[in-house]
């Protein structure tokens, strides 16, 4: 009798083990059984690999009893402005209604908007789809849109979806549009010398700087936020997240992610025209300058944990969207609404949405997430203090955004779900007036293409 061969069972085993392996891959992909989600977060985020931050697009919904619109009559009135990741990683800007009618939409593709791209360093170009996200857009009173390529760049596209200029800068997080008509956006700087004041920074590294542009897209003006706090006597502000976050903060110490300028049409009181709003997320801090002197007259810091998007509120108070809570573990996570009174605040006070009972002097929790109702987003966020003194909240993370009323109750619910029970992150939702919808006529939206016939200009 012939003995078998123990490196023929060997063999065998591992033929049946592929081919074992190989079938399950199949299945996996066929019927996206477990771990199909995980592997295509994978994907996505060795994707994203690019120099920039890691973003998850999608997550699994956090009840699949909500339906994709909730509305009531105690919404505010208005149509709303939303950027979001769709299905197959696309990236998409819509106009929608309250019962979430699409009135508008944009298909973005950066590689179609801006395929060149010189202006950037080699390791932070995008390779793979969607490539960026959008991160800050905003309606043009004609109906243009204006958003940025997050780190990548702004641009500004009508309503077909065709390029009227992009700006070649690296611009990222936010766009405000002020009430004269130019838009202050956050950007990045790459420097190639090695910083010589404190911390002291070896290049490359990137600056933050605040930008002033034109709607016909040209710089007008450009802060740094570093020499701002330096010129202040706030430079020890530098050296709190130096080498810290994932890699990067040695390059981004700030993580600079929004601008605001006090709007025309507000009561003054401690705030007053031309005051500018800054939030600088790695170290926790906002501050209020005056733009004419450039010298810091309210600042904060540590009270928020890598916040995102303060307003002006009113003359005295700023609203803030404190991601973490003030609670960096993370053990029981929640997000929360601040209100900083620098002054005394007017009567009837609109902070009062849900509110509880002061954290320290001057610092309120106008709204924060429970047990029972969940609300939190360790990244990006963004509210809006809506005229009938309800609160709009993009919970960009859980694709979803809501409206609260005064009391905390959700009178409006928008969830992103781009299959079955997943849902893809929402960059943010805001409320415009009703009447924006006059400037579309019917359409499902064109994809965004980069040939015009209008004047591009890159700056």
């Amino acid at each position: 009798m012939k003995t078998a061969n123990p490196a023929d069972g060997l063999r065998y085993f591992i033929a049946s083990s592929l081919v074992l392996a190989f079938s399950y891959g199949v299945s996996v992909g066929m019927f996206e059984v477990f771990p199909h989600s995980l592997i295509k977060q994978a994907i996505q985020g060795l994707s994203q690999l690019n120099g920039g931050n890691f973003v998850q697009y999608y997550h699994p919904v956090r009840n699949d009893g909500w339906p994709a619109i909730t509305n009531t009559d105690d919404a505010c009135d208005g149509v709303n402005l939303v950027t979001r990741i769709d299905s197959n990683e696309r990236l998409v800007a819509e106009i929608i209604d309250l019962n979430g009618n699409v009135i508008h939409r944009w298909d973005i593709d950066w590689f179609a908007l801006w395929p060149d791209a010189e202006h950037l360093p080699a390791e932070v170009k995008p390779r793979s789809a969607p490539g960026c996200q959008i991160h800050g857009a905003t309606l043009m009173p004609n109906g243009d849109l204006v958003f940025n390529f997050d780190y990548l760049g702004l641009v500004r596209i009508d309503k077909s979806g065709s390029i009227v200029w992009r700006l070649a800068y690296q611009t990222h997080h936010s766009v405000y549009l002020h009430d004269d008509g130019n838009l202050w956006v956050c950007g990045q700087t790459r420097r190639f010398e090695d910083e010589t004041e404190f911390p002291r920074r070896r290049a490359p590294y990137d600056e933050s700087t605040i930008l002033e542009v034109s709607p016909d897209g040209r710089i007008l003006n450009e802060w740094s936020v570093e020499t701002i706090l330096r010129d202040n006597g706030y430079g020890g502000l530098l050296g709190l997240s130096r080498g810290f976050i994932n890699g990067y903060a040695k390059q981004d110490i700030l993580h600079l992610n929004d601008i605001d300028l006090f709007p025309d049409d507000m009561a003054e009181g401690y705030f007053q025209r031309d005051d500018i709003l800054v939030s600088l997320r790695n170290i926790s801090t906002i501050f209020v300058m005056d733009r004419a002197t450039q010298k810091i007259k309210f600042i904060t810091t540590g009270q928020m944990v890598w916040q995102h998007d303060p307003d002006f509120i009113d003359g005295n108070r700023i609203g803030v969207f404190d991601n973490k809570g003030g609670n960096q573990t993370n053990a029981q996570p929640s997000s929360r609404i601040l209100v900083f009174d620098a002054g005394e605040a007017p009567s009837p006070a609109p902070s009062q949405v849900g509110s509880q009972p002061p954290m320290s002097t001057g610092v309120t929790v106008a709204y924060e997430g429970t047990a029972a109702a969940p609300f939190f987003t360790d990244i990006m966020g963004k509210h809006q203090w809506l005229p009938n003194g309800n609160v709009l909240l993009t919970e960009s993370t859980a694709g979803r955004a809501f409206e609260i009323n005064p009391r905390g109750e959700i009178v409006w619910q928008y969830i992103n779900y781009v299959e079955n029970k997943t849902v893809g992150l929402v960059q943010e939702v805001t409320r415009v007036p009703a009447d924006t919808k006059k400037l579309f006529a019917p359409t499902t939206g064109r994809v965004a293409q980069q040939d015009s016939t209008k004047t591009q200009h890159e700056g």
